[in-house]
């Protein structure tokens, strides 16, 4: 190593070790940006998804009970009008 904190044989190699270095961090920075710019995203959307997945929930359990009302009317009509009834 060379007097001066061993960054080669002269000033201009130092010079350009740091330009490199900086343009280096540089780069670095920017795809540690872009990276977190992709989890905002990819947050962002699970976010969405959820709350799809609680209104899809929802509209579940709504016709889920309608079900279960139109069921109830169709054995009590098939009780008024009897077996043979013809829904169609």
């Amino acid at each position: 190593m060379a007097a001066g904190g061993g960054c080669g044989e002269s000033v201009d190699q130092c010079r350009a070790e740091v330009e490199r270095l900086t343009q280096e961090l540089a780069e670095a920075n920017r795809e540690k940006i872009r990276a977190a710019e992709c989890g905002l995203a990819i947050l962002e959307e699970n976010q969405v998804l959820k709350q799809k997945y609680a209104e899809l929930e929802t509209d579940q359990e709504t016709l889920r009970k309608e079900l279960e009302q139109l069921q109830e009317v169709r054995v009590r009509d098939q009780g008024a009008f009897g077996p043979d009834w013809d829904w169609v």
